[in-house]
């Protein structure tokens, strides 16, 4: 099925994901809307300076705002939503911030997809949601455990848009990304800090270096998107985006510097370690599902990704403090 002439929104499209789903959908002949989260300043996030921003149909708002999401989601057949907040260490700090704008905000977008007859809604999840693992790999079937106020409101969300679906027949598939990364990321994550540090100098700042995790380069979690919008064997479930690749912190930091060439301390910086009952301490995707039912493959491996990525923030160091710890 072509995307070519469907009438598509993408919420949160100004953020890192969104912004990268947002600019495909253009290239794939769709007509996008992208609701961006509206600042006085009129900045776009990373759409900003994208050649496609001037194909676009921009919405400022917020999903907060039931008026101002039924506006954007008036005349659209299928519905991205990755509007959030994601930012795990600020959930400790503003965790009302959360359930309102994670589950709030999501059920604000099920109500209006509900009372509009949207085709379909991509409600996007994350797999912060299954906590620690406690079997590998992690399917779909894996019990959930909020371990951070974010991870809590998440489940939420997921839950929200699970409801919908059994209760009114909500066309919604839940797309479950585990750490996705590439061009764009805000250095909150973990590479982009690990790139920008090794970039400027011989010494890396992190938190706990023991925890694994199963990323996935940008392109390959945006392929899973638009799949799981085509599929209509995918509505109702959720299904997990991950390279089904296991590396610890530790490694990662390996397998970048030898890419740049040089040679790097890692030194602890406590205020980047996570309270240990909070810490998710290993993250391992069984990515069979999207494999059989979407045929979704990562078609981009983690070195080639982390190269990508390298080069992108190497030309951009200047927007990028590096070293400098935000939540």
């Amino acid at each position: 099925m072509s995307w070519k002439n469907r009438n598509v929104l993408v919420t949160g499209a100004g953020g890192f994901i969104g912004s990268h789903l947002t600019e495909r959908l253009v290239h794939e002949g769709a007509n996008v809307r992208a609701l961006i989260h509206y600042n006085s300043a009129g900045t776009k996030g990373w759409l900003e300076d994208l050649p496609v921003v001037k194909d676009i149909d921009l919405i400022a708002g917020d999903i907060c705002d039931r008026d101002r999401l039924r506006q954007a989601m008036q005349g659209v057949g299928v519905v991205f939503h990755l509007a959030a907040l994601i930012a795990i260490p600020y959930s400790y700090s503003a965790p009302a911030s959360y359930v309102r704008t994670n589950i709030e905000g999501t059920l604000n977008v099920l109500q209006t997809a509900r009372e509009l007859g949207i085709e379909r809604l991509i409600h996007t999840s994350t797999s912060e949601v299954y906590g620690t693992a406690r079997y590998v790999p992690m399917d779909e079937d894996h019990p959930l455990q909020g371990q951070s106020p974010y991870s809590a409101s998440k489940i939420g969300a997921d839950k929200i848009a699970e409801s919908f679906h059994l209760s009114f027949g909500t066309p919604v598939v839940t797309v479950r990304p585990f750490n996705t990364f590439g061009p764009r990321q805000s250095a909150r994550a973990v590479i982009p800090t690990i790139i920008t540090q090794c970039l400027t100098g011989d010494t890396i700042k992190l938190g706990n270096v023991h925890p694994t995790r199963d990323f996935s380069y940008i392109s390959n979690t945006v392929d899973g998107f638009l799949l799981a919008a085509l599929s209509a064997e995918a509505i109702g479930k959720t299904i997990n985006l991950g390279s089904n690749r296991e590396i610890s912190i530790t490694e990662l930091v390996s397998l970048i510097v030898e890419q740049i060439g040089r040679t790097v301390t890692i030194k602890v910086d406590e205020q980047r370690v996570r309270p240990e009952g909070s810490e998710v301490e290993r993250l391992y995707a069984d990515n069979t599902l999207a494999k059989t039912l979407l045929k979704w493959e990562p078609r981009v491996s983690l070195e080639e990704g982390l190269k990508h990525t390298t080069d992108w923030l190497r030309e951009r160091l200047k927007s990028y403090q590096a070293g400098v710890y935000a939540i």
